[in-house]
């Protein structure tokens, strides 16, 4: 590995691997950035994560660990501070909850946004909508997540903000205006220089799913 004691395998439109770059500068960790080619898949990623054969993947110390929010718990537990996850069990045990409710919900609905069309995409387009309300209500009035400070779950859930224009544009509706809570909260968290030097342009993004993306689904 060069001698890098810390390098990310990652994809620079992936939601997951922006949660370990978010994570990794949060804690201020150094470390080797690798982009892979997810058409063309280098050896050492099929070698470090053999499994699941995809990134994320953070090796530290020549050892790799996989899943997002698997790495950044990690991360948390490797680097102590700033923690990302509360001290008390509670929090932690509802910090974890909403994180995996984000993995379950958006990734795929918010796919299925930009692959459906008619009576289907309303219908995808109301259940996505749905499912940021209840985030928006887990959030409530709270600055982050956690309360006062960034953490488990803002780290989890902010990286889909650099897809929301996807979402937006091909589901004809804006987060701002059917949830103005999150609409503030991505505000916010964007102001963080872990997050706004970890997510990529959002057009950049619209472009890559317009572009590459519709032609590998065969999506016209």
């Amino acid at each position: 590995m060069a001698g890098s004691e810390v390098v990310l395998l990652d994809f620079w439109a992936s939601p997951f691997g922006m949660r370990a770059r978010i994570a990794l500068a949060e804690k201020g960790v150094e470390y080797e950035y690798r982009e892979e080619n997810l058409a063309d898949k280098t050896e050492f990623l099929l070698r470090m994560n053999p499994v699941h054969k995809k990134i994320p993947v953070l090796v530290h110390k020549g050892r790799p660990v996989c899943e997002s929010l698997i790495i950044v718990e990690y991360v948390d537990e490797a680097w102590k501070k700033p923690p990302l996850l509360p001290a008390d069990p509670y929090d932690r045990a509802t910090a974890r909850f909403w994180a995996n409710f984000v993995d379950a919900k958006v990734y795929d609905c918010g796919s299925r946004l930009w692959k459906l069309k008619g009576e289907a995409l309303e219908a995808t387009k109301k259940e996505f909508i749905d499912i940021l309300k209840l985030l928006e209500g887990a959030l409530g009035d709270k600055h982050f997540f956690g309360g006062d400070h960034f953490g488990f779950v803002d780290v989890s859930f902010i990286p889909f903000a650099s897809w929301f224009l996807v979402y937006e544009s091909h589901g004809n509706f804006k987060v701002e205006e059917v949830c103005p809570k999150l609409g503030a909260w991505v505000k916010r968290c964007r102001e963080r220089e872990s997050v706004s030097k970890s997510l990529p342009d959002p057009h950049k993004v619209l472009e890559f799913v317009n572009v590459v993306l519709k032609k590998k689904y065969g999506i016209e």
